[in-house]
C-alpha cells in the first residue's frame, strides 16, 4: 500500500511491502534475508523495517513511474533505441541476479518495473509471486504471470518450470518497448497461446521435444508456420531481432538465459547503465 507518513521528522511517501512473519519456517527467514541482500547490491534504499505480531514490513523508497506509464506518456520512447536498450539491459541484469540466487520473479510486466525519473535507473518490483527454486525442479502452480507475458510452457499446463519463464516475459516486454504495444495481448489462455503460435509457429516434437506430453497441449491445435520476426518488430535491428528470437524460443530448454543475454552482441555498445 502507498501512503504519506512521518519518518525521521520528514514527510515522505513510502511503499510498505508486507512479508508474513513466520520464524518457525527457517527457509522463509532465509528468503527474507536474501531479499535484504538484494537491496544492498543494487543500491535500493531501505527506509525502515516495521513489524507487528504477525507481519514484517520492509519500507522502500517511493518511485511513482513504471515502464507502462512511461511508454504511455512518451510516444517517442520507441524511437530512442538507446533508451530501450538501456532499460532492457537493466531488466536482464536484475533478473540474472535473482536467478543466480535461485529466485524466480514469475510476474514480470511493464507495471512491475519502476523507473527513477532523475537517473533512468530501472528497478524490479512486486515480488509477491516470487519463489525460491532448487534441484530437483519444484512443482509450481501454473496460475502465475500476467497473461500477456506468460510463457508457453505455463500456458500448456507445465508445473515443472524454471528461470526461462522470466526470460520469456522479458522478451515480451522488449518487443513491447520497441512496438509501443503488447506483443501477445490475449484475452484468454487459449487466445494467448494462439497469438503466440501465430508468430512463433505451432510447436511439435521436432521444434520442442516433449511438448505433446504437456497437460494442455492438443493435437487439434491449428498448425501455424513461424513468422519472420522482422515483420513483427520492424523497428528492431538485426542484433536485436536475434536476441528477441532467442528470448522467445518456444522450447524453454533452448531459451537464452538472462546472463547469456547480457553478453549478446545487441549490448556491445551499451555504454553507461545506471
Amino acid at each position: 500500500m502507498i501512503f504519506g507518513a512521518l519518518y525521521c521528522f520528514v514527510i515522505i511517501i513510502i511503499i510498505i511491502v508486507p512479508f508474513l512473519l513466520n520464524f518457525v519456517n527457517r527457509l522463509y527467514i532465509i528468503h527474507i534475508l536474501r531479499a535484504l541482500k538484494f537491496l544492498s547490491i543494487y543500491g535500493d534504499r531501505l527506509q525502515d523495517v516495521v513489524h507487528s505480531e504477525k507481519r514484517l514490513y520492509l519500507v522502500f523508497e517511493y518511485l511513482d513511474l513504471d515502464l507502462k506509464k512511461h511508454m504511455d506518456s512518451c510516444p517517442e520512447f520507441s524511437k530512442d533505441p538507446r533508451l530501450v536498450k538501456m532499460f532492457l539491459y537493466q531488466i536482464l541484469r536484475g533478473i540474472a541476479y535473482c536467478h543466480s540466487h535461485r529466485v524466480l520473479h514469475r510476474d514480470l510486466k511493464p507495471q512491475n518495473l519502476l523507473i527513477d525519473r532523475q537517473t533512468n535507473a530501472l528497478k524490479l518490483a512486486d515480488f509477491g509471486l516470487a519463489r525460491a527454486f532448487g534441484i530437483p525442479v519444484r512443482t509450481f502452480t501454473h496460475e502465475v504471470v500476467t497473461l500477456w507475458y506468460r510463457a508457453p510452457e505455463i500456458l500448456l499446463g507445465s508445473r515443472h518450470y524454471s528461470t526461462p519463464v522470466d526470460v520469456w516475459s522479458v522478451g515480451c516486454i522488449f518487443a513491447e518497448m520497441v512496438n509501443q504495444q503488447p506483443l501477445f495481448p490475449g484475452d484468454s489462455e487459449i487466445d494467448e497461446l494462439f497469438k503466440i503460435f501465430r508468430i512463433t509457429g505451432t510447436p511439435n516434437e521436432d521444434t520442442w521435444p516433449g511438448v505433446t506430453s504437456l497437460p494442455d497441449f492438443k493435437s487439434a491445435f491449428p498448425k501455424w508456420p513461424p513468422k519472420d520476426l522482422a515483420t513483427v518488430v520492424p523497428n528492431l535491428d538485426a542484433a536485436g531481432l536475434d536476441l528477441l528470437g532467442k528470448m522467445l524460443c518456444l522450447d524453454p530448454s533452448k531459451r537464452i538465459t538472462a546472463r547469456s543475454a547480457l553478453e549478446h552482441e545487441y549490448f556491445k555498445d551499451i555504454g553507461f547503465v545506471p
